[in-house]
């Protein structure tokens, strides 16, 4: 029995050795589970919009529908609050700060200028009630409180916002400080482009179009009215958001999110010269890409998705998974046309972790790639080990 084990060890092991120089490596890890490829160049239709910049997204998939110098470097006024916002949100998920909790006035806060809700030194306010303020009436007082309440100073802030901005892939963009306030500064500028992959970002955070859709509200009990500077909140239907921006350097920008029937767009507005202009261009990008455009859900054919053999880990296989609920941007009238292919390999190294992607569903109309979703592991497949065999084949000797 003994000399059995030790030549059943020995082969294990010499297969344990050779799964290091086997198979592919899987895409990546922990990524989102849906993709898209960038649009057409739809610039020439000009005359829907009256900027310096613009560019119309599909929120879900992120693909590109109209761009108009989508990369030129802009000054961005208050839109610069949606990475603001975003950073709050993200710092309420990961438990840092709650709604609830009471802020007090800072001396910095208290001394911002433009739009404001005249905090005074040491009044305290919650964090749900800077958002809002912040959110709904473009407030730079509550906004400078909710930077220094996530980073502890303003430069902590600023350098928080430009790292997210650079993990965002957000290359054409450099904060200065966290409102968007200050013509005289040349470090605060981004692009359309940037300002739309940050509001997509903000947008997935379900919960800001509690403060983001509010028309008319108020603080203190009533004493401070707040109204928002997106006109659009009251005329445009289906609109979820989302941040007006205006200064005499700036000109008048905005960035606006929509939803109708399934389908969600982004529209960013830079340098127009009047306000009308403004939340002109955004809703016709809007009405264009929502004439034009429809989120569907493929078809998948789930029997051709094929298990994935793992070497070298404690698991031999794996099925992968997809996310059912994920959504493609098609032209509308051709969901009959799509087309998909599986792209994936036939076998991985361990370890894999859970969501990782491991091969990814290509779809396509009239041999057009419209969209893409990642197949990912729906579970943790450790790598095997010299311990985790002898274990296993010591149970297995135990059990006999």
């Amino acid at each position: 029995m003994i000399k059995k084990m030790l030549s059943v060890i020995i082969c294990l092991s010499m297969l344990v050795g050779l799964s290091v120089c086997v198979c592919a490596q899987a895409e990546g890890s922990n990524a989102s589970s849906v993709e898209a490829d960038v649009g057409e160049n739809n610039s020439s239709e000009n005359s829907l919009v009256k900027a310096k910049a613009a560019i119309l997204i599909d929120a879900d998939s992120g693909t590109v529908l109209y761009r108009l110098n989508e990369n030129k470097k802009l000054p961005l006024a208050s839109v610069t609050k949606i990475m603001t916002m975003l950073l709050v949100m993200e710092a309420i998920r990961d438990g840092k700060l709650r709604y609830e909790d009471k802020i007090a006035c800072s001396k910095y806060a208290q001394k911002m200028g433009g739009s404001q809700i005249w905090m005074e030194e040491g009044e305290q306010f919650s964090v749900l009630e800077l958002l809002k303020a912040t959110a709904v009436a473009s407030a730079n007082d509550a906004c400078a409180l909710l930077g220094e309440a996530v980073a502890g100073s303003a430069q902590g802030f600023v350098k928080l916002m430009n790292d997210r901005a650079k993990e965002l892939g957000m290359n054409n963009t450099h904060f200065d400080n966290c409102t968007g306030l200050a013509d005289t500064t040349e470090k605060q500028y981004s692009s359309a482009y940037d300002i739309a992959v940050m509001s997509r970002e903000l947008l997935k955070h379900k919960e800001i179009l509690e403060y983001t859709t509010i028309w008319m509200d108020s603080l203190r009990g009533g004493k401070t009215e707040l109204v928002n500077t997106n006109r659009l909140i009251r005329s445009y239907s289906g609109i979820t958001g989302l941040k007006t921006g205006t200064t005499s350097k700036a000109g008048f920008c905005i960035s606006a999110s929509a939803t109708r029937s399934g389908t969600s767009l982004i529209s960013v507005i830079l340098g127009s010269e009047t306000s009308e202009e403004r939340f002109e261009s955004a809703a016709n990008l809007l009405d264009w890409g929502f004439a034009n455009f429809e989120s569907v859900n493929p078809k998948i054919d789930v029997g051709k998705i094929s298990k994935i053999e793992i070497v070298g880990g404690e698991e031999g296989e794996i099925t992968p998974v997809f996310d059912k609920e994920a959504k493609i941007l098609v032209e509308k009238g051709s969901s009959d046309g799509i087309t998909m292919s599986i792209e994936s390999p036939k076998s991985l190294s361990a370890p894999i972790e859970k969501g990782q992607k491991i091969g990814k569903l290509v779809f396509k109309v009239n041999g057009k790639t419209v969209g893409k979703i990642y197949l990912i592991s729906s579970a943790n497949i450790k790598k095997l080990t010299y311990f985790t065999v002898l274990k296993k084949l010591l149970l297995s000797c135990v059990s006999k």
